[in-house]
């Protein structure tokens, strides 16, 4: 159950109502205007309540539900108690984010332009916008309609954010050009210069960066994460692309489309992923490396080499999935000899 000092609360539901917006079937048809108050946890859920239950591996669960009602699938469906109301759809992931959005939603500020935010004449504003206590928004910078510049953002000269996105407060760009509804959270930093240097004289000499961050649509870029800017071509993140809190990318990265990069990755200078790459946390790739479409990199892996589209790699180096699980059982066999 959601706390209502942090989120909007949109009331009760039927069971009618619930099953119509989520397209799953409810199994006792005698029950459909029953009133449901909260989506909740299993663990949370009253008497009032709807929960999900959709985890085959842990089936136990299903003897903690308490609730009103379950949204579950038809294959778990009978392991839900009697008395459970039962929904059953057959995408339950699905149905969750719909139900969650319906009964919840986050407090946005109204469009409207602080007084102590800084705005350039030479900016353009769009319709609809909020911009935030402290915001800076420098020369030539355009900023498309409905959306979201929270408190103490810096949003540097010539930068171009499309519509509806939201640049969470203390987070900085620059040198950038964003498409639509994006979402850049708390103290992300993008476009800032790519890390290199050349040896001149026995000092590092800081080598110009002179690219840019190009971001495409429906992309989020979660918490201090960093973006470098391209030192001579562009760094690129793919539309619905997700990149989690703490992730670096490197000058001249590229990432194709809807890929998702995890807590703590680290991606050295012009590497190329395709699209629906998956990187789990804290795995790290050398530079100008290529990553095909549909590859998954394990957790805490170190990528050194190209990597085919659709392979699945873990390991430092990475081996394939298989060929890693078959080290690590030779490795305890033998050394217990």
């Amino acid at each position: 159950m959601a706390d209502n000092i942090f989120y909007i609360y949109k009331g009760k539901k039927s069971l009618k109502d619930i099953a119509q917006l989520i397209q799953a079937e409810l199994v006792a048809s005698d029950k459909a205007n029953e009133i449901i108050e909260n989506v909740c946890s299993i663990e949370s859920a009253g008497t009032e309540d709807i929960c999900f239950f959709y985890d085959k591996k842990n089936k136990a669960l299903a003897q903690q539900i308490k609730a009103k009602a379950c949204v579950t699938t038809k294959e778990l469906a009978p392991l839900v108690p009697d008395g459970v109301a039962v929904l059953i759809s057959e995408n339950p992931k699905l149905a969750f984010i719909t139900l969650v959005s319906a009964f919840y939603e986050e407090h946005k500020p109204s469009p409207k332009i602080e007084s102590d935010s800084h705005i350039s004449k030479s900016a353009q504003i769009g319709k609809n916008c909020y911009i935030g206590h402290n915001a800076v928004i420098e020369d030539d910078v355009v900023i498309g309609d409905n959306c979201v510049i929270e408190a103490n953002v810096v949003i540097a000269h010539g930068c171009k954010i499309g519509n509806n996105c939201r640049i969470a407060n203390n987070a900085s760009i620059a040198y950038c050009l964003m498409g639509n509804d994006c979402y850049i959270y708390t103290g992300a930093r993008i476009g800032q210069d790519g890390f290199g240097f050349s040896v001149v004289d026995g000092r590092h000499k800081r080598i110009p960066q002179i690219g840019r961050v190009i971001i495409g649509n429906d992309v989020e870029v979660g918490a201090n994460t960093c973006i470098d800017r391209g030192a001579l071509d562009d760094t690129i993140i793919g539309d619905g692309t997700r990149i989690d809190n703490l992730v670096q990318l490197a000058h001249n990265d590229k990432t194709g489309k809807c890929c998702i990069l995890v807590a703590q990755t680290g991606i050295a200078g012009s590497c190329t992923l395709g699209d629906y790459v998956v990187c789990g946390g804290q795995a790290g790739l050398a530079d100008h490396l290529t990553v095909g479409s549909g590859a998954q990199i394990a957790a805490q892996s170190g990528v050194m080499r190209d990597i085919e589209p659709g392979a699945i790699v873990m390991g430092t180096p990475t081996v394939p999935f298989k060929d890693f699980m078959r080290q690590v059982a030779f490795l305890q066999k033998n050394s217990k000899k």
